[in-house]
């Protein structure tokens, strides 16, 4: 039973048996290039694998060890805001953005596991590196898609209740936050539309990834990038993505032209045959950086929750490999520890 248990909460978080209704529970609209009426999908993309693949790669046997518990010596005490970009990482996908006078989450997780389960599925192994009550008022929310390791209700319904921010989020997934937190303020776009915010516009941009929350909703919500387009310039933040040959990177290139920082993930990518899909490698995340020409770029998606086989300090490893293999300065693209700070 607790097998079983373990495989749904994966299955739910990263890729899972595929399993879907022909009705969808969250998105009612238009069909489109992206979209067939009832689920979201990337055009001309690779689909990611579920079904009995997904069942190959959990009993294949290479899942590398992590520690249970990664010692945080301190915490960030973020400022009231700033006016020079600042990023501050919270674990995973979750940072704090700060730009122009305005505080931006992305991603925010501060729950122990990223799962429907609160005793099953994969489990915190280093704390946020921001106290929840250390949080400066936050303004807005990016959240990217509705995977459990992205988008958490229990820190969506705290967030609001103390900072009451404005959740901006791709088509459908307000469905799901209103469910539990009904006032919650939410502005939805497709790709290619966008939100603007005091001096912010953020941009909704495609990447290569899929949604779900359980067994029944597979890409029922849809997923996106942002380009946050504001007085210090342009900002790429991705948070789930496949290479997908490239494309994401180039389409951002050649609509939004330079991009001053880059956030990427750069970790879940093992094994390849499978992870290939839905998350780019460390090598990848390189080629999209150069392929965008941007100033600097920040990893992120690695070393907080393990989804994957990689071991937890592969990830960092890789991309220091990486940038010396395609010949960029490791300045240039740093993968970001909990409670460290970065600024360009």
């Amino acid at each position: 039973m607790i097998k079983t248990t373990a495989l749904l909460a994966a299955s739910a978080v990263i890729g899972g048996i595929g399993i879907t209704s022909r009705k969808n529970r969250y998105y009612s609209g238009p069909r489109s290039n992206h979209f067939d009426g009832t689920r979201f999908f990337n055009p001309g993309g690779e689909a990611p694998r579920g079904g009995l693949d997904f069942l190959k790669w959990q009993f294949n046997g290479n899942k590398q060890k992590w520690p249970a518990s990664v010692d945080l010596p301190a915490k960030a005490q973020p400022s009231a805001r700033e006016t020079e970009l600042t990023i501050t990482m919270v674990g995973h996908a979750t940072m704090l953005i700060q730009t122009a006078g305005l505080n931006i989450l992305t991603d925010p997780v501060w729950s122990d596991r990223a799962s429907p389960m609160a005793f099953a599925g994969p489990k915190r192994v280093i704390a946020p590196g921001i106290d929840f009550a250390q949080l400066p008022k936050i303004d807005l929310v990016l959240l990217s898609h509705n995977h459990y390791d992205h988008l958490d209700l229990t820190t969506l319904k705290s967030l609001n209740e103390a900072h009451s921010p404005l959740i901006v989020t791709p088509l459908g997934n307000d469905a799901i936050v209103h469910d539990d937190v009904p006032s919650a303020r939410i502005e939805t776009r497709d790709w290619d539309e966008a939100v603007t915010f005091g001096n912010m516009t953020v941009h909704f941009e495609p990447c290569h990834h899929w949604s779900a929350r359980g067994i029944g909703d597979r890409s029922m919500a849809l997923w996106a990038a942002f380009v946050l387009e504001g007085p210090a310039g342009k900002i790429l933040h991705i948070g789930d993505t496949g290479f997908d040959s490239g494309r994401p990177y180039r389409r951002v290139r050649d609509k939004h032209g330079k991009i001053g920082t880059a956030i990427l993930p750069i970790g879940a990518y093992e094994p390849r045959w499978f992870m290939k899909a839905q998350h780019q490698n460390p090598e990848e995340a390189v080629a999209g950086l150069k392929i965008l020409g941007a100033d600097n770029a920040v990893g992120h998606h690695w070393g907080t929750f393990q989804l994957t086989d990689e071991a937890r300090n592969d990830p960092p490893a890789a991309l220091a490999k990486a940038l010396k293999a395609q010949g960029v300065a490791t300045k240039r693209f740093v993968p970001l520890t909990p409670a460290q700070v970065w600024s360009p």
